[in-house]
């Protein structure tokens, strides 16, 4: 059995991430940090999982576990590190954005791997640290990167994406309360968040020539999970083709799948999946992209990863049925 460590407890990806753990064959959970909460039960705070375990909150931390997952805050994660050593045979999964970029890989010793298992497989299978994709992140780049790889990005790129109310974290903020979000839509952080550097990224290492503009609007939408992204671009192949391409892309994918049917966020909720579908009008290619972004956007992203270092089938403990009805 694994021996797992969590670091910040309190979220919703970590809530998932205890709840997947438990439930994993493979996985023993040594300890899970959380200072604000120390000495209380993990289900007084994740109360669905009430029944389900007994272990409390701590303030210490067991630095020999084999697998240590950082579901900190964006910033905090190299804190964290810099003030805490672990053993050097503890391997390292981190939830925030603080090792995904190329120039933030190389942290105190540790090369971080970016863990999107349908491009870097084979570098997570070997890698001890791994910079786990952001939930936006994972869902545009699954639509786009088959096309990159085919040097096919030849014009901007349009994406509008909207996500769910725990995408926000479970920080209360006017925009997070429930009279704010009932029956309300919004955009925010417009053509400039944070996810767009790690797109970036991947796109250009896969496609040396991409120089356009991922132009994208994140919404806020008034839904508890899942993350809808549309994207378009110019195309000149046909429908067939480019299906053609995705499949052949993703057809060693253990949770991309490509849809001949047009897609809404029930089929992937409580699900580790992403769902992409084609559409094609006059030369413009539109790709939608669908995941649950505690799961396939984190929590159940990381897990995946975890499968892979430590030789498990990808889809260990993995294997959830969406919340169709």
């Amino acid at each position: 059995m694994i021996q797992i460590g969590i670091i910040g407890g309190a979220g919703y990806t970590a809530g998932e991430l205890i709840r997947l753990l438990l439930n994993h064959p493979k996985t023993e959970i040594n300890f899970v940090y959380s200072t604000s909460n120390a000495g209380n039960k993990i289900s007084s705070v994740h109360q669905d999982l009430v029944g389900s375990t007994a272990i409390e909150f701590t303030n210490t931390i067991n630095a020999d576990v084999d697998l240590l997952f950082l579901c900190l805050g964006h910033g905090n994660s190299k804190l964290f590190l810099a003030e805490n050593k672990f053993s050097e045979t503890t391997k390292i999964i981190d939830l925030s954005n603080d090792f995904r970029l190329e120039e933030d890989q190389f942290f105190q010793n540790k090369g971080f791997v970016y863990g999107l298992p349908e491009t870097l497989k084979n570098e997570i299978k070997t890698a001890k640290y791994i910079a786990n994709p952001g939930c936006f992140a994972t869902a545009i780049q699954l639509a786009l990167l088959p096309l990159a790889k085919h040097n096919l990005i030849t014009g901007d790129v349009h994406v509008n994406a909207v996500t769910g109310a725990t995408g926000a974290g479970t920080s209360l903020s006017k925009t997070t309360h429930f009279t704010w979000r009932d029956n309300n839509f919004s955009y925010y952080k417009p053509f400039t968040h944070q996810h767009l550097g790690e797109i970036n990224q991947s796109i250009s290492n896969l496609q040396a020539s991409f120089d356009s503009e991922i132009i994208f609007m994140p919404n806020r939408g008034d839904f508890s999970r899942g993350i809808f992204a549309t994207a378009y671009t110019h195309f000149e192949g046909s429908l067939e083709e480019a299906k053609a391409m995705y499949l052949d892309f993703y057809k060693d994918a253990a949770f991309t799948f490509v849809s001949e049917e047009t897609l809404h966020l029930k089929q992937v909720v409580n699900t580790n999946k992403c769902l992409i579908h084609l559409h094609k009008h006059n030369n413009t290619l539109l790709v939608t992209s669908i995941i649950d972004n505690l799961l396939k956007g984190a929590s159940g992203q990381a897990v995946q990863n975890m499968n892979l270092i430590f030789g498990y089938p990808e889809n260990e403990g993995l294997q959830l049925k969406a919340n169709f009805f």
